[in-house]
């Protein structure tokens, strides 16, 4: 077989890490040895650290050169340089011949070194606004992939396969889950406690994913105000909670986002407002736009959007939300990566 090693290489958060593992997946399953390059920062090593799917890995001490000082800039520059280096001798001594970014901070001295050696490179963009070093090293890429962009040769994110199995038609709103991701959200935390007794009125269950840090403030919030919800801090099983739920109140990250709608589940998105270029805002808006979803900036947030939306027919969104996304995105952008 030619081509036999590949490197993944990107991550940080679990929004891109998420969508490296799905690639990682489906390169093992097709006997390739796959290299992951990521950094010591962020959550890189948790995900990858013990990967038995991985023929190497390698973690690099590399950080983000946005929002940092003059002297942090440089910091960080010298130490990707460095890697850069390191990483043109690791694809040397493997031949590796394919570099898939899922972008992040992470993904750069890998990017660099892919740039460097003209060896083929392809991108995973997975949010509606591209991110700084992925707008940097497109131009140097064979192939952009992209849910957002019409051009894109695959527009189906990659998402874990399971949650196709669990679409549904939600037409009454019965339950609602509140997700503001692993660490939790507060702006949405607190819009639960403002419109929970309300819920409560009109016979509407409530499932809470609260985050670390306010997980025992909402717990003993909705047991003083005698509301039997479902609450917990974070969950690796999250579409367990999704399933039961017919609307939701999110953040809007990509793989978020994409989960939601392809188990056709409605959401109010309110987006984490320190997204890099806002871009949260633009995956919803992504939705928005096709009125598929409800956004609210958290300064905006009220209970009359809760009221508002109760009264509206659910059930048009959640059939079109299961049309905008379709299984293995992973493995068609694998495809044609490999083609």
């Amino acid at each position: 077989m030619t081509d036999k090693y590949v490197v993944v290489t990107g991550g940080g958060t679990g929004g891109h890490l998420s969508v490296a593992k799905s690639f990682i997946e489906q390169l093992y399953l097709l006997d390739y040895k796959v290299i992951f390059i990521g950094s010591t920062k962020g959550a890189d090593k948790a995900w990858f650290g013990n990967d038995s799917k991985l023929f190497k890995t390698y973690f690099f001490d590399t950080k983000g050169v946005v929002n940092q000082n003059f002297f942090g800039k440089i910091n960080s520059l010298f130490k990707i340089l460095k890697a850069t280096v390191q990483i043109i001798g690791i694809y040397h001594k493997y031949k590796v011949s394919k570099v898939i970014s899922v972008g992040g901070f992470s993904a750069a001295p890998a990017a660099f070194a892919t740039i460097f050696t003209k060896t083929d490179f392809y991108i995973h963009e997975q949010n509606s606004i591209m991110g700084k070093l992925n707008s940097i090293t497109s131009k140097f890429a064979k192939n952009v992939f992209s849910s957002y962009d019409p051009n894109s040769l695959v527009k189906d994110y990659p998402i874990n396969s399971v949650f196709f199995e669990h679409q549904r038609v939600r037409d009454t709103i019965k339950t609602i889950i509140f997700l503001g991701g692993s660490q939790g959200a507060t702006a949405i935390n607190n819009f639960a406690m403002e419109i929970a007794l309300y819920l409560k009125e009109q016979n509407i269950n409530i499932i809470h994913q609260t985050g670390k840090n306010d997980f025992e403030k909402l717990k003993d919030f909705y047991k003083q105000s005698n509301i039997d919800a479902v609450v917990f801090d974070f969950s690796t099983d999250i579409l367990k909670y999704m399933d039961k739920a017919d609307f939701a109140i999110s953040r809007s990250g990509a793989s978020t986002l994409w989960e939601l709608s392809a188990i056709g589940l409605p959401a109010l998105f309110i987006p984490y407002p320190f997204a890099a270029a806002n871009h949260q805002y633009y995956n919803a808006k992504f939705l928005l736009n096709q009125n598929l979803c409800f956004l609210s900036t958290e300064k905006d947030l009220d209970i009359s959007l809760i009221k508002d939306i109760l009264n509206k027919d659910i059930k048009p969104i959640s059939e079109k939300l299961i049309l905008t996304i379709k299984k293995d995105g992973a493995k068609k952008i694998i495809s044609k990566i490999l083609d």
